[in-house]
């Protein structure tokens, strides 16, 4: 596939996932209501139309051409225990405004300062107030290695990602079919980015697995209602096979939590709106890490 050729995106996995017999993840509850991650998909499908228009794809090919080597995040996650990935997000469609004028260099610095192995920006715009901008800022005010944290359906998005300075993104499950996944995973490596692939269960799992993922992540939050349960974590690891480095993403919210995905084996938790909402991100981050001075 081109680097101008958009895959198919989730209209594509809806119609795989009927032929089946089954919707697919994404696709509208019973009665046409369309659930929290297609209402999302469909402006994630107009926001890239609209920057494609604006920035021609050759233009961003080159900027990712000149961007500096990536870092990884799946080397950054290697070390002892449970390393976290500190995010910052703006705002959920579930939650709201996380904090009041938030700044981002002084919040990444506290991240830093406070053991992250690594940094999230969501990049959505429409439901989460996240833009590239927060990504370009991030990569001047951090040297931890980032994460492109958005909804990428098209290759496009990799591309955007690298010349804004990402070394890692975020691979939905739920949001692709297999084709644009396998597709994806595969252009993310040739750009030197490391993929971030998220599921949240055992048919999802296998399907990372098959476009080749080394670097999973369970959502504990279900995106079709944004309902969080950090059990489904603990449910997918025995199936994980040995090797994969596995991310905890959603819900945790104190050293407990902590404790019991270091005993299990999980290598990374990424937390956001714990730390966003903190008064002193730094001090809740060390908390978060059994760093109590």
């Amino acid at each position: 596939m081109s680097g101008e050729e958009a895959p198919a995106a989730a209209g594509t996995s809806r119609a795989a996932a009927e032929s089946r017999g089954r919707a697919p993840a994404g696709s509208a509850r019973p009665g046409g209501v369309p659930t929290v991650l297609e209402r999302i998909l469909a402006s994630t499908r107009e926001e890239v139309a609209r920057r494609r228009r604006e920035l021609p794809l050759a233009r961003v090919e080159a900027q990712a051409g000149d961007a500096p080597t990536a870092r990884s995040l799946r080397a950054a996650l290697a070390g002892p225990g449970v390393a976290v990935i500190a995010e910052f997000k703006r705002r959920s469609p579930s939650a709201g405004p996380l904090r009041e004028r938030p700044d981002l260099r002084a919040l990444l610095g506290a991240y830093e300062r406070g053991g992250a192995a690594a940094i999230s920006i969501l990049t959505e715009g429409p439901n989460f107030e996240g833009s590239l901008e927060d990504l370009r800022a991030a990569r001047t005010a951090c040297a931890l290695p980032l994460l492109r944290k958005d909804f990428v359906i098209d290759p496009y998005q990799l591309h955007e990602a690298r010349a804004a300075g990402a070394d890692a993104v975020l691979l939905i499950v739920a949001a692709l079919d297999q084709p644009t996944l396998r597709a994806l995973h595969e252009q993310a490596g040739q750009l030197g980015l490391d993929a971030l692939v998220e599921v949240h269960d055992a048919a999802e799992l296998h399907r990372a697995l098959d476009a080749g993922a080394r670097l999973v992540g369970v959502n504990n939050r279900d995106l079709r209602d944004f309902t969080v349960d950090v059990e489904r974590t603990f449910a997918l690891l025995d199936t994980i096979p040995g090797g994969v480095t596995v991310v905890s993403e959603s819900g945790i919210a104190s050293a407990h939590d902590l404790q019991r995905l270091r005993d299990r084996g999980v290598h990374g938790a990424l937390v956001g709106e714990t730390l966003m909402r903190a008064p002193d991100p730094e001090a809740a981050l060390r908390e978060l890490l059994g760093e109590v001075a």
